[in-house]
């Protein structure tokens, strides 16, 4: 895979890894991905939707010479995970 898709893919990959289809329901993230997609963040049908469209500049003959643009001005900074939610004493 070309690198100019990479920082989406792993923008994509936090997001459903700390989207409450996988913390709170279980799922894995795979599972999320192909068949939990419309209860996902509008963050990550936002991302997965950018990395399809990467990954089809990548195949499409009419940007080979101008170069895939949708992945290249995308930066990637990863996130902290969620602080773990403790229950005060009753």
């Amino acid at each position: 895979m070309s690198s100019s898709c990479q920082s989406l893919i792993a923008a994509l990959k936090d997001c459903l890894k700390y989207s409450d289809c996988v913390l709170k329901d279980g799922h894995k993230p795979s599972e999320c991905l192909k068949h939990h997609s419309s209860e996902l963040p509008e963050e990550c049908q936002s991302l997965r939707k950018a990395t399809f469209e990467c990954k089809r500049g990548m195949l499409d003959m009419r940007k080979r010479f101008r170069g895939n643009i949708v992945g290249t001005q995308f930066e990637y900074t990863p996130r902290s995970p969620p602080p773990p939610v403790t229950e005060p004493p009753v």
